[in-house]
């Protein structure tokens, strides 16, 4: 069996327990012996050697934190020994060289996708209903329930009961032991098999809480974000309710819309409820549209597509203290493959870049890539003190409880998703990701705002690592869920779709685990597999307002 510890960095000062380890156990490490001077829970931090109080403490080779206390050798690192601490970064000499993985079992590989006018080529081809303002959100409400059922969009459950079979059966004279005999059970792949649009895979209505009430530039963001889905890949249409007095006007989508996607020709109907006749014909119309516009969606056909034309967004939420030794570079090997062969990758999420920014500026292609990216760092970081929520106060419970104890060591690991690419461009909130290679995307750390960036700027398909679970999912771009831990993956079943434990019991390395991920997303992107998150139909939305969120 492997050792029942992990020094990441050679700069180190501290281990991660892999398992359990008791008091007075004594390990082994690469700087002599160390007998732990407490017990040592799966996922939290030990020092290799005594600390003093202020005495800086280093893992994945950066600074994380600062004692606050006296710490022994083999002492467990918790939030009563040790403060957030990161170190300064700077405009410093770049190296944009970098040791390409080995990419010969992909190369070639395509997948069958739906090309768009403007060269993109979606995994999916949705239809989406959407609000420009919350006002219309109960609008999109009752057409829901008038168009999905009628259209075979009821349920991406794997079953569902078919009431309709006994009220014909009734009004046809079925007596009382016919009707308990009636099969009124539907099996999913007979729910899809019926679908009116069989080539349409879904419709997807969307509410939110803004365009209105809030300041100029909210409103602004959100028309460019509803720009960017609309425009999607992954999208073959739209239907947009305005009411007509709100900040968000249909003329800024218009232009939003015109400046992301100059080309775009696939069916957009914007209806607008003050001009309407009555709340009754404004649903309607908005029904009668979206029905002509799904018949035109439905010519859509999946034809093959190279591997580049695959834009992968990089998340996490719910992390653990194996995430950055796991699932997140795991999922960065991946996105180095993808990058070495001309694809994109999106790393969003800001607040957890903290303490790593260096590394990122450094990486950089060129002077400008790294300015933008070291001007919204600093304005993100300057925003978020002068509320009183800096990045310190990033880490949530559940992050602390399993051995994340700074917003530090939690960056470390988050920014392993990014693999070791150079930065090819640097995206502020809602800003298309255009330019093949590694993207950083200006998002909060949480992580519905941050997997509805992410596709707002083009993500074609989400990878969202997780180790201690979550449903979270996204309309239009298809969210696969990474483990960090076999525990997880085995405790939720119905919300993992691979699992990357298998890295901590030695079963899998990162380069094994990273291709068989990229595999699946493959597997996903030819639409053979739905993730569990699209099962459940998990389309979380949450436009984000420029006031400070992490």
């Amino acid at each position: 069996m492997h050792d029942p510890f992990l020094i990441i960095h050679p700069k180190d000062n501290v281990g991660v327990a892999l398992r359990d380890l008791a008091e007075a156990q004594q390990l082994d490490t690469p700087t002599g012996p160390v007998k732990l001077a407490e017990p040592i829970a799966a996922k939290h931090k030990f020092t290799l050697q005594p600390l003093s109080a202020g005495e800086a403490v280093y893992m994945y080779g950066v600074l994380v934190g600062k004692a606050t206390r006296d710490i022994p050798a083999g002492g467990k690192i918790t939030t009563e020994n040790l403060v957030h601490a990161a170190e300064a970064f700077t405009m410093a000499e770049r190296s944009a060289e970098w040791e390409k993985p080995d990419i010969s079992r992909f190369e070639g590989r395509t997948f069958r996708g739906f090309h768009r006018e403007d060269g993109r080529v979606g995994t999916r081809n949705f239809w989406l209903v959407i609000p420009l303002v919350f006002c219309e959100n109960r609008n999109i409400q009752v057409i829901r329930e008038a168009m999905t059922a009628e259209l075979g969009y009821v349920t991406e459950r794997q079953f569902a009961v078919d009431t309709r079979r006994l009220v014909e059966a009734y009004r046809s004279g079925a007596n009382e032991a016919a009707l308990l005999q009636e099969e009124i059970i539907r099996e999913g792949a007979a729910l899809k098999e019926d679908r009116v649009f069989p080539q349409v895979d879904g419709i997807k209505f969307l509410t939110h809480q803004a365009g209105c009430g809030g300041t100029r530039e909210d409103a602004t963001a959100l028309c460019q974000l509803l720009a960017g889905y609309i425009a999607h890949p992954n999208v073959a249409g739209a239907t947009v309710l305005s009411l007509g007095c709100q900040h968000a006007q249909a003329a800024h989508l218009r232009e939003a819309l015109q400046r992301i996607a100059p080309h775009y020709n696939r069916p957009l109907f914007i209806l607008e409820q003050q001009q309407s006749q009555s709340e009754r014909h404004f649903i309607a119309e908005a029904v009668k549209q979206t029905f002509v516009g799904l018949i035109q969606a439905n010519k859509a056909r999946r034809e093959p597509a190279p591997l580049s034309k695959l834009t992968l967004g990089l998340e996490c939420g719910g992390s653990d203290g194996f995430s950055g030794i796991s699932a997140n570079p795991a999922l960065g090997h991946a996105s180095d493959i993808l990058v070495a062969l001309g694809g994109t990758a999106i790393l969003s999420e800001f607040p957890e870049l903290n303490g790593v920014e260096q590394e990122l500026l450094n990486r950089c292609r060129n002077e400008q890539t790294a300015q933008k990216f070291y001007d919204l760092m600093q304005t993100y970081a300057r925003r978020a003190a002068e509320v009183g929520s800096g990045f310190d106060m990033n880490p949530s419970p559940g992050n602390i409880r399993d051995g994340l104890i700074t917003d530090a060591i939690k960056s470390a690991g988050a920014a392993k998703k990014g693999g070791s690419s150079p930065v090819t461009a640097v995206l502020d909130y809602t800003e298309q990701a255009v330019t093949p290679g590694l993207n950083l995307l200006c998002t909060p750390g949480n992580d519905v705002e941050s997997t509805t960036g992410l596709a707002g700027s083009g993500a074609n398909i989400i990878v969202f690592t997780t180790g201690l679970g979550t449903p979270t999912g996204n309309p239009v771009a298809p969210t696969l869920k990474m483990s960090t831990n076999t525990a997880l993956a085995r405790r939720m079943p119905d919300l993992i779709d691979i699992d990357a434990g298998t890295i901590i019991t030695g079963e899998d390395n990162l380069v094994s685990k990273g291709e068989a991920l990229l595999e699946l997303i493959i597997e996903v992107a030819n639409g053979e597999t739905d993730p569990k998150a699209m099962q459940l139909q998990q389309d979380d939305f949450i436009p984000w307002k420029r006031g400070v969120s992490l």
